[in-house]
């Protein structure tokens, strides 16, 4: 007989308890999971608030529900904890087209330059950085950058690169990465959409395209538009960025109405539809397959000598945001 959600809850919380983990969980994963960690005193939030929540959690084992980039940056900050993941295959399109070989390559042509990293990469690349940044502090450390004046290469997102160059005025040579959701996200399709809503704020992440971001009357990262949902005024919202997000900002502004930006054209055509493929590929069942059967098997192992240097780029970053540095 088919068990219901409460049920399954239940089960998980159990073994939660059982396994001393916790879960942490993006918010661009399927609302039943971050509903799931709301519950069981775990976490949604970005990237770097996942890791940095999971290393002060006294649990000894973190359930990393993201893209395994995330999991990474999960055991450089806390090497003494076991990471593990729902599904070790949920990758990241930004990820994917930064590798190791390539990424020296190009750094290697501009061997005077700062080298900062979008904190989606693997612990290879940040290992090969002098910063990491998330979007939310990354145009702040490029202008602390800039004032000393520093030459910098950017990866991997190039819309978010362009983004900061040109809020900052900077010196960047770009890497040619993009992210598969906010990359789809059509402009005149957009243009019809606030015909429709004119009163409609419309919110961008800043990995959108330039035609997207002109259009948009405010530009964050993703807990930077939770954020401003409950700042502007717009009682409706327009949102480009992965449609997880609905389920926290419903929660954070619940008298608005929130819509996504459209992914398709005139044909009805697109990649994404507002949805990571790999985010979606954590689920409820996965979560519990892998406390019953996949214990270790799912686990996040790095060279102690990659995570060491991953480390330090990372730190910086971190006592940047605490105005330590």
């Amino acid at each position: 007989m088919k068990r219901n959600k409460k049920e399954i809850f239940k089960e998980i919380s159990t073994l939660l308890k059982k396994r001393n983990a916790t879960i942490v969980a993006h918010y661009y994963t399927n609302p039943e999971i971050q509903e799931l960690a709301d519950l069981t005193g775990g976490c949604v939030s970005d990237s770097l608030e996942m890791a940095k929540f999971g290393k002060k959690s006294s649990s000894k084992n973190l359930i990393v529900a993201g893209v395994r980039f995330m999991g990474e940056t999960a055991k450089i900050l806390s090497p003494e904890k076991n990471v593990l993941m729902p599904n070790l295959e949920a990758e990241c399109s930004l990820d994917i087209g930064c590798k190791k070989e390539e990424f020296s390559k190009f750094c290697k042509k501009y061997p005077k330059r700062e080298v900062v990293v979008y904190a989606n990469t693997s612990a290879s690349i940040k290992a090969m950085s002098n910063w990491v940044v998330t979007s939310s502090i990354a145009i702040q450390i490029v202008s602390f950058l800039m004032k000393r004046k520093k030459k910098i290469i950017w990866a991997p997102d190039k819309n978010l690169g362009m983004f900061i160059k040109k809020k900052t005025g900077a010196d960047m040579i770009l890497w040619d990465g993009k992210c598969i959701v906010h990359e789809e996200f059509k402009i005149d399709s957009l243009k019809n959409m606030k015909k429709i809503y004119p009163k409609a704020a419309v919110f961008a992440h800043p990995e959108s395209s330039e035609g997207i971001i002109q259009i948009a009357d405010f530009v964050g990262s993703t807990k930077q538009i939770i954020q401003a949902s409950k700042v502007f005024s717009n009682r409706e919202i327009i949102l480009a960025t992965e449609k997880g997000i609905l389920f926290k900002i419903k929660q954070f502004c619940p008298e608005k109405k929130f819509l996504i930006a459209p992914t398709y054209d005139n044909n009805i055509n697109c990649k994404s539809c507002a949805e990571c493929p790999w985010m979606k590929m954590n689920s409820i069942k996965s979560i519990l397959k892998l406390l019953k059967k996949n214990w270790k098997k799912n686990e996040i192992h790095l060279e102690e000598k990659i995570r060491k240097k991953a480390l330090i780029p990372l730190k910086k970053m971190i006592n940047f945001s605490t105005k330590n540095y």
